[in-house]
């Protein structure tokens, strides 16, 4: 540490020995830097600050009905690209700077000025605040930007909101109407596909496999009762053969024909009456309505029977006696039974049938049964999205109406445009400063410059390290009364002159304060 300082004071020697260079360089400079100062021309300021207000109280009421627009993203974007070409392009124009552009060059010259010049930014510590401000050599003319520019602003995020509304309006009645025309081929698609397929599409009990399952279930029900009904059926007819060989008990000949009769309208009445009910659900072919008018048939032509032979034997025998009642009804059981059997026979072929025929559909009824849920798949989520679709345009409309009869953003001007009459730049007396200490330095290093070109040797030590010889000793200098008063003397100029420099600069710092500006006056005078 102790080199590094001797090494710098040996240099500070040193180029003290050339002090007069560094006011001679110093002086020019500082002359012609301040002149240049005063020269530069002056910018004033415009700026204004817009507040924001995005809390609007009907914002939380329609939440849920409404399109949640973030506004404040919105409005962040816009001060993002505020600055855009379209916008500078008008901006231009609204304050006819387009008009002082002859060529396109020109007119960009004056765009990219605009946007260096122009600043937007959001005051620190206060949120949604907005400074924009624009310097211009102009007063009038910063003013008018500024002004200008903040209707711009308004403008775009008001007009950006509505644009917004109506591409989202077009967007989803483009859609909606799109879906309406894929809806209704696939309603046309639907009622083709079940025409097509009329008898083999699946019932309300279930799909293919539920439908056979069942018709098993119903053959071997019928099965069962057949066989049921076949056992009764012989057991009546043993019974009856029984009856038949036993002598029959005498009766009076004033019994009434339509005694032994009874049974016989019963089970015709019964009959008649469950063919009133297959009717209804049958057509004539069906096997179960043949079966009945067959067993009606046959009931009423043996009710006929017995009261021919009821009448005839009546005429011929006026005191004989009347057949045995009770194998008259065993004759009726036993019909009956066979009427039964019959009709069960003809169920279990019409059972028979339908399995056989739904067996012979394994390979159709599924594959319809899939395309089926295919369409219909389709057709709800059609359907579906449809619905969806109205719901977000009637969104997108009340959206729409909220922000064109609802202020949902309020923009209030803090300051309006403003334009101080104190220039904003440059900053004079900085500049000056500046210029008073770069020449300084420029200065010193000259005179640094002159010492390393003409060396000399301040210490006993320097020179041994520089020579690699051992120094001896040293010769101090004596200086004698002359040579003193002439170095004093040379130290009172150049102290005068070191006072003449900040004097001047103290009146140059002293003119640009109170803005007093020499150069323009003489500039003006010539």
């Amino acid at each position: 540490m102790h080199e590094i300082v001797a090494q710098v004071l040996s240099h500070v020697r040193s180029a003290w020995r050339y002090r007069w260079f560094i006011l001679l360089v110093a002086g020019p400079l500082c002359v012609a830097g301040w002149l240049w100062v005063q020269t530069l021309p002056d910018k004033y300021e415009a700026s204004t600050r817009v507040y924001i207000d995005t809390n609007s109280v009907l914002l939380p009421l329609m939440a849920g009905l409404t399109v949640g627009n973030n506004v404040s993203r919105q409005i962040d974007f816009m001060t993002k690209t505020l600055l855009s070409r379209p916008n500078l392009e008008k901006l231009a124009r609204m304050t006819d700077l387009d008009l002082k552009a002859k060529t396109p060059d020109q007119m960009n010259s004056i765009l990219d000025g605009l946007a260096q010049n122009i600043k937007v930014a959001e005051v620190r510590g206060v949120r949604d605040l907005y400074k924009i401000s624009y310097e211009d050599r102009n007063p009038r003319l910063a003013k008018k930007v500024v002004q200008s520019l903040l209707t711009i602003f308004v403008e775009s995020t008001l007009g950006s909101s509505r644009k917004d509304s109506d591409s989202a309006q077009r967007f989803l009645d483009k859609q909606i109407k799109d879906y309406e025309d894929r809806l209704a081929a696939e309603e046309d698609a639907l009622k083709q596909f079940k025409r097509k397929n009329m008898g083999l599409m699946p019932g309300q009990g279930g799909d293919y496999y539920q439908n056979l399952q069942a018709a098993i279930g119903d053959l071997e029900q019928s099965r069962l009762q057949l066989q049921e009904a076949q056992n009764r059926r012989k057991e009546l007819k043993r019974q009856l053969e029984e009856a038949a060989s036993q002598p029959a008990p005498s009766y009076a000949a004033t019994t009434p024909a339509t005694s032994l009769t009874p049974e016989l309208d019963a089970r015709i009445n019964n009959l008649e009456t469950r063919l009133d009910e297959l009717l209804l659900k049958y057509t004539d072919q069906h096997p179960d309505v043949i079966e009945v008018k067959r067993t009606i048939a046959d009931l009423k032509k043996q009710r006929k029977e017995v009261l021919a032979t009821q009448a005839k034997s009546n005429q011929g025998q006026g005191n004989s006696q009347a057949d045995n009642p009770y194998e008259a009804q065993l004759k009726l059981a036993v019909s009956e039974a066979d009427a039964n059997v019959a009709a069960l026979t003809a169920r279990v072929a019409a059972g028979q049938r339908k399995v056989d025929h739904l067996k012979k559909m394994v390979n159709i009824l599924p594959a319809v049964e899939e395309q089926l849920k295919q369409l219909n798949r389709d057709y709800n989520v059609t359907k579906s999205n449809y619905l969806s679709l109205l719901q977000k345009r009637e969104s997108a409309n009340m959206s729409e109406q909220m922000d064109q009869n609802a202020d949902t953003v309020k923009f209030r001007v803090v300051d309006p445009p403003f334009v101080p009459p104190v220039p904003s730049d440059p900053n004079r007396p900085l500049l000056s400063s500046g210029v008073l200490l770069g020449s300084i330095l420029a200065g010193i290093a000259f005179a640094f410059l002159l010492a390393q070109l003409n060396p000399t040797f301040d210490s006993r030590r320097i020179l041994m390290e520089v020579t690699n010889l051992p120094v001896l000793g040293g010769v101090s200098m004596i200086w004698t009364n002359a040579q003193a008063r002439k170095k004093r003397v040379h130290l009172w100029w150049f102290s005068f002159a070191i006072i003449i420099l900040m004097g001047f600069y103290s009146a140059v710092m002293t003119m640009q304060i109170l803005r007093i500006n020499p150069v323009a006056r003489i500039a003006g005078l010539l």
